[in-house]
């Protein structure tokens, strides 16, 4: 089958690789009818590089039909089309009965400290096989497929693999309800679905970014808009909150963040070290790009939340925690529980009128031989390039 794979750093190719077979129980392999490319893939593109290996699959954005099962589950059949979420989980252990997916007991990679497995993201999480491709093999599969039953285009399933629980659960964790104000700083795929779903829920939203693409997005879903290159964001959001700062912040930008020179030339400098020396660092001594997660705890009125979607890895980030104690901020972070938040959106989805604008979000669809392509203007945020997802049938 033809497959996305990490070759080195900045460089991703399309190759063959030997389908995916049944290895055991509970285990369904589907064949792939659309997959995204996630912001958190430019992090294995750029950064995370040194827990990569050659030819690794790349992606967890996915949903298919499936072509084969193992005999115990019962719940699906061939031909089926499911969602997969993008973390592994089992459904039965302390941290899946509490909602917490990404905690799963069962898939946990505890030979390298982390949470559990993630398709098609390094050795830190597993070096499970992706869904960038043409077919996936899906372990745990009877509690882990989204069943999609409505006759409906992929678009309006696919992003509750990823971009939708994400976003929800940052608006969640942002502690805001309808009337209070949320600023999103970052405007791409996360930040941009975090407007649509707080402002269809009555939420206040002011979205923060550089990009003209991406404010020119959100803008015209009635979101204030606030160019971080043109205004001082800080006193752009107090003016337009009566001094105070907004209620809630959610940060989807993360450890890439623009605007944090030392930072980037530090992540720069241990990425050219021989991986075995880099990993050591990355999991002792890094340090992330914070320039995003600084402008977020300055936007926040005291005794508001910070919601952190952006994914973090550095072990020694400085954080003003003079500033966080003294205005009683509140931190809430981590990577999203797909399956809690499914009966939430499931209905937007499915819903007759397209609610969020699921079947325009992207606003690239590619095939999986332009995927170099996609990586690249993705990541120098090109050709208005804010959402790409890949038809492996093309």
């Amino acid at each position: 089958m033809k497959a996305v794979t990490w070759q080195g750093k900045r460089d991703v190719q399309v190759v063959d690789v030997p389908d995916p077979v049944i290895q055991g129980k509970d285990e369904i392999v589907i064949e792939v009818t659309t997959t995204g490319l996630c912001g958190s893939d430019l992090h294995l593109y750029e950064v995370l590089g040194p827990f990569m290996t050659p030819g690794d699959v790349l992606g967890h954005e996915t949903m298919g039909r499936v072509v084969d099962k193992s005999p115990d589950v019962e719940s699906l059949e061939v031909g089926d089309k499911v969602v997969i979420p993008f973390q592994i989980s089992c459904g039965h252990c302390f941290m899946c009965e509490r909602g917490l997916q990404t905690q799963c007991e069962t898939t946990q990679v505890r030979s390298s400290g982390m949470g559990a497995a993630l398709f098609g993201y390094s050795s830190l999480y597993g070096s499970v096989p992706g869904g960038q491709a043409q077919y996936l093999r899906v372990p745990h599969a009877q509690y882990g497929a989204i069943p999609a039953t409505q006759d409906l285009p992929d678009d309006r399933y696919v992003y509750l693999s990823d971009v939708m629980p994400t976003a929800w659960q940052g608006v969640q964790y942002a502690g805001v309800k309808e009337g209070d104000t949320l600023a999103v700083v970052g405007l791409g795929p996360i930040g941009d679905m975090a407007c649509r779903l707080a402002t269809h829920h009555g939420i206040r939203v002011i979205g923060l970014d550089r990009v003209p693409e991406r404010l020119a997005c959100v803008g015209a879903l009635g979101v204030e808009t606030i160019d971080v290159d043109v205004d001082d964001p800080v006193d752009a959001v107090r003016t337009l909150t009566s001094g105070r700062g907004a209620d809630g912040v959610l940060e989807a930008v993360g450890m890439e963040a623009h605007g944090s020179p030392g930072a980037s030339v530090l992540q720069k400098a241990v990425g050219l070290l021989p991986d075995a020396v880099a990993q050591k660092a990355m999991t002792t001594a890094s340090t992330d790009r914070m320039a995003a997660l600084d402008l977020a705890t300055s936007l926040v009125r005291r005794g508001g939340t910070v919601s952190i979607s952006g994914v973090y890895a550095g072990t020694h980030d400085p954080l003003s925690m003079q500033e966080l104690f003294d205005h009683q901020v509140t931190l809430r972070m981590g990577q999203a529980n797909v399956l809690r938040w499914v009966d939430d959106l499931l209905p937007l989805a499915e819903s007759s009128s397209d609610p969020l604008g699921l079947e325009s979000f992207a606003t690239h669809r590619l095939s999986l031989d332009e995927a170099p392509h996609a990586y690249d203007i993705f990541q120098r945020k090109d050709e208005g390039a804010i959402k790409v997802v890949f038809d492996p049938s093309a």
